[in-house]
């Protein structure tokens, strides 16, 4: 299979039972983020990274957890609007929310994504000036040891134009040098965010550019967070694999897209992860077949 599945925590109202139910099922990396789960997505998992030491591990700094948010202002390193909005990658904060990831995982992140860069920016040039400052600050974390790798983790900046992966590889090489921490990118694709598939079949667009760099690419929302195993109709899935599950048929088609290195999964119980598992077992679907999927879906 193309894609590996990992383990979401964005939907998890127990992330504890849920990291535990993927790492049984064989799963080996846990993305997370400091304000999934109401602000309590990333304690739980010490434990599970204790009892699984070669489990990887991401989460992200931006978006500022309702309860984190009285004791970053105490820490003065939030301030005005970036409070009210609730989203914040001063250089400052950055450092702060690092620190309390590290110590809540118990360890060092194997990579930590900048959360939608593109929220509150109404130009390009003010992302990309958000992101100097956030690069600035990752690689420092990582030539200290707090992290050992970075990305950005975004939902409409690669499909909006906002940023491609060439500029976030060419940004990290200008702050980092040729050995800058720079590893990944982060952003969704499923059976109605085919776009990237699609570039991908023509020869371009994020996921070849990311090939191409040697930039590791976790897609998010496989299933529009069980949204979409409502659309999945008996002739859909027969159409994409006749002896899948619904929920298989569409994950084999984020699993299959060419690129792709792991594809983030919010399920709960062991018979969902074994259902995804079985989905991830399977050859990817021929690039033909990817084509005629997104000639009858769209983009």
């Amino acid at each position: 299979m193309s894609g590996i599945l990992a383990a979401g925590t964005h939907r998890c109202n127990n992330v504890s039972a849920a990291v535990s139910a993927a790492v049984d099922a064989g799963v080996k990396w846990i993305d997370t983020a400091p304000n999934y789960a109401r602000g309590m997505a990333e304690a739980p998992l010490r434990a599970v990274l204790v009892r699984h030491p070669s489990v990887g591990v991401s989460t992200k700094v931006g978006f500022v957890p309702v309860a984190d948010r009285r004791a970053a202002i105490n820490a003065r390193v939030l301030f005005g609007e970036q409070s009210r909005r609730g989203h914040c990658l001063s250089r400052q904060y950055i450092a702060w929310q690092v620190d309390l990831s590290h110590a809540r995982l118990g360890r060092a992140p194997d990579l930590v994504f900048v959360h939608n860069p593109e929220n509150g920016a109404s130009t390009r040039e003010e992302v990309l000036r958000a992101l100097t400052s956030a690069f600035e600050e990752m690689e420092t974390a990582a030539n200290t040891g707090l992290i050992h790798g970075y990305g950005v983790a975004t939902w409409t900046g690669l499909s909006s134009g906002m940023f491609t992966v060439s500029d976030l590889v060419s940004l990290a090489q200008r702050v980092g040098g040729w050995r800058h921490h720079f590893h990944a990118v982060q952003t969704p694709l499923s059976l109605v965010h085919l776009g990237l598939v699609a570039e991908t079949l023509r020869g371009g667009g994020p996921l070849q550019q990311a090939r191409e760099a040697g930039i590791r690419v976790f897609t998010s929302a496989p299933l529009c967070g069980g949204d979409l195993l409502g659309m999945m109709t008996p002739e859909l899935v027969h159409f994409i694999d006749p002896s899948a599950t619904p929920a298989q048929a569409a994950l084999r088609v984020a699993l299959s897209a060419p690129g792709v290195s792991r594809v983030l999964l919010s399920a709960s119980t062991p018979a969902h992860w074994a259902d995804a598992v079985g989905a991830a077992a399977r050859e990817p679907l021929p690039l033909e077949h990817l084509r005629r999927i997104i000639d009858v879906l769209g983009t």
